[in-house]
C-alpha cells in the first residue's frame, strides 16, 4: 500500500509540472519561443526580409530532441520544417512585396508539447509600377486588340483594371503578375491606354500607379456601309417604301490593301433591321420594301460583320400620316338601360392632297351589335342592359387604325326607394329617417318630404354610404307626413310610401288615487277596510307602474301594465298602513314620472268605536249616580247639623 502511495504521488507530481516530459529515460520543457523580424516590421518594397524564430528548450541527456516548426500568416500556417538542431529556424522573404504584410506566429511541436510566439505584424509599403503592352498599335474599327498588363514580381491576389483615357474598359483580378485581355474600340481616331492594378491585404486592398500608356490609332474600315431608301421625303403612310443597304470599298488606305486577309479571307454579312425586328441580311448588298407605317417605333440598322469587325449606319424615315387614329364618343355622355345612343367615329385629321373623304369608311367593332348606322361614322341605337366595349375601325388605302376602346357601362334606374325609422321613435326627441332603394346606379340623391314640401337632400356615391335624415316630431300623427325621393336621372324621382311606424309619447300627468270599496276616491279609510291604491298617467302603454311608501326607498309593487292605469291593494288596513304613499311611471320613452304624495289615515273599526261609546256612557252614567249620591251625602250631614243646633239653642233657651 505504501508503495502505491508513493507512485500516485510522483505520477500527481508530473502533472502538475507544465511542458516537462519524461521520456524514454530522458526529460525536457520548453522555456519560450519567439519570433523576430528582420530588420524590422517596417520596410520597403524588394527589402529582404527574414523571419527568425527562436525556442528555448531544457532537455536532459546529450542527443538532441527533433523539433518540428511551424510559421503562420494571419492564423494560416504558411511554412513547417522539422529539425534537430538547436540552431534558430529561419524563413526568407526575398525581394519583399505589399503581399508579404501581414501578422506572422511561430510554433514549435516537440513529442506532442507544442507551444506559439506572440503574433508579429510586417509591413510592407511600395508597389512595382505597371506595364502595358498591346499586341498593335494600328487597328481598324470593331478589330480585337489583345493587351497584357504586368505588375512586377508582385505576388498574392491582384485585380488588374484597363482604361481608355478616364473611361473604364475592363478588369479581372488574378492570383499572378500578369494579365491578359482582350477588347475593342469602336470609334476611330487615336486612343490612350493604360493600366493599374490592386493588391488585396487582408481585408485591406492597396491601388498602384497608373502603368505607361499606349496610343492606338483606330482607323475607318476601308468598306463604306451605305443604307439609301426612297422616295427620300413626303412619305405617307401605305406608300411603298424601298431600302437599300450595300458595301462598297472606297478607301484607299495604303495600310489596308486589297491583301488584307482581314478584308478578303472573313467571310462579309450585312443584316437589314428595325428595332429588335430582322428584316432581311446578305451578303454584299440587301433589298427590301414594305408599306410605310406611321409612327415607327424605331429607325432602320444596316450592319456589316465580317469576322471580329463591324460597323453600322442608320436612318430615320419620317411617315406622314394618311389620316390620324379615330376617336370614338357616345351621346349623351351617360345613358341608361333601354335607353337611345349615338356612337360618333372620326378621324381629326387627314392628308386632302393625297385621300378623298369617301375613300375613309369607318365601322364598329364587334360588327353584331345593334347600333344601325345613320351616316358615316355616326351610328344609333338602344343601350344593352350589361356593360359593353365598342372600338371604331377607320380604313382608307388598305390603313387600318382602331380607336381606343370604348366601354359603355349603361345606368340603372332607381327603384321605389323605401322608407323607416332608425331605432325608437319618441315624440319631442330627434330621430333618424332611412332613405334607401333596392336598385339603382350611384350616384342618387335622396329628398326627404313632408307633406310633399321638400326638407334636405342627401347625395349617395359609394355603396357604404346611407340616406339619413335627422327629425323631431310634436304629435303622433306627424309621422305620416314624411316621405322620400330617390332619383339618379334626368327624369322624374321615384317617391316612396308614407312613413308609417309605432310613434311612443313620452308620460305625463301622474295621479295617484287612494280609496277603498265604499268609498272609492276617499284617502280616509279605517281598520279592516280594503285599500285601492289607483296610479295613472297620460302616454304610450306598456306602462312599468311602482308604489311607494315615503321612507321606504324600496318599491312596496311593480307591475308593466298595457293600459294607462294599474293599481296596487291592502286587502286588510291596520293602523300600521297609516302614512304618505307615491307612485312612479316608465314607458319606452325612458322618462320616468312621479305622482303627488297622498296621506293615508286608517280610523279605528266601527265596533270599536261602539264599543268605545257604551263604555264612554256607562262611565258617564256612573259619574252621574255617584256624584248624585254624593251630593246627597253631603246635604243629609248638612240637616243634621243644622237640627242639633237648632236643638242645642232651644236648650240653652230653656235654662
Amino acid at each position: 500500500m505504501a508503495v502505491f502511495l508513493l507512485l500516485f504521488s510522483v505520477l500527481l507530481f508530473s502533472c502538475f509540472l507544465p511542458r516537462t516530459v519524461v521520456y524514454a529515460q530522458r526529460s525536457f520543457t520548453i522555456r519560450d519561443i519567439t519570433l523576430s523580424i528582420e530588420p524590422g516590421p517596417d520596410v520597403r518594397r524588394d527589402i529582404n526580409v527574414t523571419l527568425r524564430c527562436r525556442a528555448i528548450v531544457s532537455v536532459s541527456g546529450q542527443e538532441a530532441l527533433s523539433r518540428e516548426y511551424t510559421i503562420y500568416k494571419d492564423s494560416r500556417p504558411i511554412y513547417t520544417k522539422a529539425s534537430s538542431t538547436l540552431e534558430d529556424l529561419l524563413y526568407p522573404l526575398p525581394h519583399s512585396r505589399v503581399s508579404n504584410s501581414g501578422r506572422y506566429k511561430c510554433a514549435i511541436n516537440i513529442q506532442g508539447q507544442q507551444m506559439s510566439s506572440r503574433v508579429q505584424k510586417l509591413t510592407v509599403t511600395g508597389l512595382s509600377k505597371p506595364l502595358l503592352h498591346l499586341n498593335k498599335s494600328l487597328v481598324m474599327n470593331g478589330e480585337e486588340l489583345t493587351a497584357t498588363c504586368t505588375a512586377p514580381n508582385e505576388t498574392g491576389s491582384i485585380l488588374f483594371y484597363f482604361y481608355e483615357g478616364t473611361k473604364e474598359i475592363v478588369e479581372e483580378q488574378v492570383n499572378s503578375d500578369q494579365v491578359e485581355v482582350k477588347f475593342r474600340l469602336d470609334s476611330e481616331g487615336i486612343h490612350w491606354i493604360h493600366c493599374s492594378y490592386k493588391v488585396f491585404v487582408g481585408g485591406d486592398s492597396l491601388k498602384s500607379n497608373e502603368s505607361n500608356s499606349v496610343i492606338v490609332s483606330v482607323k475607318e474600315l476601308p468598306f463604306a456601309v451605305v443604307l439609301e431608301i426612297a422616295p427620300q421625303s413626303r412619305i405617307y403612310e401605305g406608300d411603298l417604301v424601298f431600302i437599300s443597304c450595300t458595301v462598297s470599298n472606297g478607301s484607299e488606305d495604303p495600310h489596308l490593301s486589297s491583301e488584307d486577309p482581314h478584308l478578303i479571307s472573313e467571310e462579309t454579312h450585312l443584316y437589314l433591321s428595325q428595332g429588335n425586328k430582322l428584316l432581311s441580311s446578305g451578303h454584299t448588298k440587301v433589298n427590301y420594301s414594305m408599306m410605310a407605317l406611321a409612327n415607327s417605333p424605331e429607325d432602320f440598322e444596316c450592319k456589316l460583320e465580317m469576322g471580329k469587325i463591324k460597323k453600322t449606319t442608320t436612318k430615320t424615315v419620317l411617315v406622314l400620316e394618311l389620316f390620324s387614329t379615330p376617336t370614338l364618343t357616345m351621346s349623351p355622355a351617360e345613358v341608361f338601360q333601354k335607353e337611345y345612343l349615338t356612337l360618333t367615329c372620326k378621324s381629326k385629321s387627314y392628308a386632302s392632297e393625297r385621300l378623298r373623304p369617301e375613300e375613309l369608311t369607318y365601322t364598329l367593332d364587334p360588327l353584331q351589335s345593334l347600333l344601325i348606322p345613320k351616316e358615316d361614322g355616326v351610328f344609333f341605337g338602344r343601350v344593352l342592359q350589361y356593360d359593353f366595349n365598342y372600338t371604331c375601325v377607320a380604313t382608307a388605302r388598305g390603313i387600318v387604325k382602331r380607336s381606343p376602346t370604348l366601354t359603355i357601362r349603361p345606368k340603372v334606374f332607381v327603384s321605389t326607394p323605401k322608407i323607416s325609422a332608425v331605432g325608437l321613435v319618441v315624440i319631442g326627441r330627434p330621430f333618424q329617417i332611412l332613405c334607401q332603394s333596392d336598385t339603382g346606379s350611384l350616384p342618387i340623391n335622396y329628398t326627404l318630404m313632408e307633406d310633399y314640401e321638400p326638407l334636405r337632400t342627401v347625395s349617395v356615391e359609394r355603396s357604404s354610404d346611407q340616406a339619413v335624415f335627422t327629425v323631431t316630431i310634436s304629435g303622433s300623427e306627424q309621422i305620416k307626413r314624411y316621405m322620400c325621393e330617390a332619383k339618379n336621372s334626368r327624369k322624374e324621382g321615384e317617391l316612396s310610401k308614407r312613413l308609417s311606424v309605432a310613434v311612443v309619447e313620452p308620460l305625463t300627468e301622474p295621479t295617484l288615487i287612494a280609496g277603498s270599496a265604499k268609498f272609492p276616491n276617499l284617502p280616509d279609510v279605517s281598520e279592516g277596510d280594503h285599500l285601492y291604491l289607483v296610479c295613472s298617467v297620460k302616454g304610450t302603454p306598456p306602462v312599468t307602474f311602482k308604489w311607494y311608501r315615503v321612507g321606504s326607498e324600496l318599491p312596496l309593487y311593480i307591475t308593466m301594465s298595457h293600459d294607462t292605469n294599474a293599481d296596487y291593494q291592502i286587502p286588510a288596513l291596520s293602523k300600521d298602513h297609516s302614512g304618505t304613499y307615491y307612485c312612479e311611471a316608465v314607458n319606452h320613452a325612458n322618462n320616468v314620472v312621479r305622482s303627488d304624495p297622498v296621506v293615508i289615515e286608517v280610523r279605528l273599526a266601527l265596533w270599536k268605536k261602539s264599543v268605545i261609546g257604551g263604555v264612554c256612557l256607562v262611565a258617564l252614567v256612573v259619574s252621574v249616580v255617584l256624584l248624585a249620591l254624593r251630593f246627597r251625602s253631603k246635604r243629609g250631614k248638612r240637616q243634621a247639623a243644622a237640627e242639633l243646633s237648632v236643638l242645642q239653642a232651644l236648650n240653652q233657651m230653656s235654662l
